[in-house]
C-alpha cells in the first residue's frame, strides 16, 4: 500500500494535469517543464500568516499585544518577503501590564520600519547598520519607552525580522518562538528568560518538575524592569517548508509541545492553525491571556 503525502497545511494535488482511468498524456519535454515551472515556482515569494488572541478563562483583560505585517517585493534588481511579527505579554500584577506591551510593540515595529525603510524604497540603499543592530537597537529604544510610559510595569518581547530566507529574533522573557517542521515536529528557538527555566538549565529540577513549579512564571529578564537589559538577538534560517510560530506562555504553558506541533501540522492555513490553537487553550482551563502568530512561506 502506497503511503499518502502531507503537506504542513494540508494536502495540495502537484499533478500538472489529470488523467481518467488508465488514459496517458504524453507531454514533449518542452511542454512538461513549462507545466511543472507553472506549478512549482510562483514570484515573488510571500508570506502567509494567521494570528489569534483570547483573554482566557480566568483573566478579566487582555494584557498581550501583538503585531502581524508581510511584504512583498517582486522584479529586479530585488524579489523576497519581508515580515515582522511580535508578540508580548505585560507582565500580571504589575499595574499598567498592557500599556507596556502595547508600548513595546508599537515602539519597536516603529523603529525597525524607520531603518529598514529607506531600503524598501531603494534597494540600492547601504543600511548603517546590520539586521541583528537593528532589532537590538529597536528593543532598546521599546524599554526606553516602557520605563516611561509604564513605570513599576514590564512585559516580556519576541519579534521576528523576516527577509527572505533569513529570520533575526529578538527576545526577552517568555514568550516563545518555535519552528515546526512539515512532518509534524519542531523546535523552541528562543531560551525562557525565567527562574524555573534558569533551575532547569542547572540541573537542580527536571522538565517535569519545571512544568509544574509554582514560581514557574517568575522573570528574572523583562522590558522595563531594570536600568541594564541583555535581550537574546540572533538570526536563523526561515524554514523553505514548514513555519514559525510565536505565542505567548498563555498557549505554550497548557499545551504540550506535541499536541501544539500537530495542531498546526494539521490545520489547512496559518489562521485556521491560530484558531485551532486558541481554542485548544481555553479548553485546557485558559489560565491566561493567550496569544499566537504562525507564519509560512508560498512555494
Amino acid at each position: 500500500m502506497k503511503k499518502k503525502k502531507f503537506s504542513l497545511f494540508g494536502s495540495k494535488n502537484t499533478n500538472p494535469l489529470e488523467t481518467q482511468g488508465d488514459d496517458k498524456t504524453l507531454l514533449s519535454d518542452h511542454q512538461a517543464d513549462k507545466t511543472l515551472a507553472g506549478v512549482q515556482h510562483i514570484e515573488p515569494q510571500q508570506l502567509v500568516y494567521g494570528c489569534a488572541q483570547s483573554v482566557g478563562k480566568q483573566r478579566e483583560h487582555n494584557e498581550d499585544c501583538i503585531f502581524a505585517l508581510s511584504i512583498a517585493i517582486g522584479g529586479e534588481p530585488i524579489s523576497l518577503p519581508i515580515g515582522l511579527f511580535i508578540v508580548a505579554d505585560g507582565m500580571g500584577g504589575h499595574q499598567y501590564g498592557e500599556v507596556a506591551s502595547s508600548t513595546a510593540v508599537r515602539t519597536l515595529a516603529g523603529y525597525i520600519f524607520k531603518q529598514i525603510q529607506p531600503f524598501l524604497v531603494n534597494p540600492a540603499t547601504i543600511m548603517e547598520e546590520s539586521i541583528r543592530e537593528v532589532m537590538r537597537s529597536a528593543i532598546t529604544e521599546a524599554q526606553r519607552a516602557v520605563t516611561q510610559t509604564a513605570p513599576s510595569s514590564g512585559t516580556t518581547l519576541t519579534a521576528a525580522l523576516i527577509f527572505g530566507q533569513q529570520v533575526t529574533i529578538g527576545h526577552v522573557g517568555d514568550s516563545r518562538a518555535y519552528i515546526i517542521h512539515p512532518e509534524g515536529g519542531g523546535e523552541v528557538l528562543t531560551r525562557d528568560h525565567s527562574l524555573v527555566k534558569r533551575l532547569e538549565e542547572l540541573g537542580q529540577i527536571s522538565p517535569e518538575e519545571a512544568a509544574i513549579h509554582p514560581r514557574r512564571n517568575v522573570l528574572y529578564r523583562a522590558l522595563g524592569q531594570g536600568e541594564i537589559l541583555e535581550p537574546d538577538v540572533f538570526t536563523a534560517p526561515f524554514p523553505r517548508v514548514g513555519c514559525l510560530l510565536l505565542c505567548s506562555d498563555g498557549l505554550w504553558g497548557v499545551l504540550a509541545e506535541n499536541k501544539l506541533f500537530q495542531l498546526v501540522f494539521s490545520a489547512q492555513d496559518p489562521q485556521t492553525a491560530c484558531q485551532r490553537l486558541v481554542t485548544a487553550a481555553n479548553e485546557a482551563g485558559g489560565p491566561d491571556n493567550i496569544s499566537v502568530i504562525v507564519v509560512k512561506p508560498t512555494p
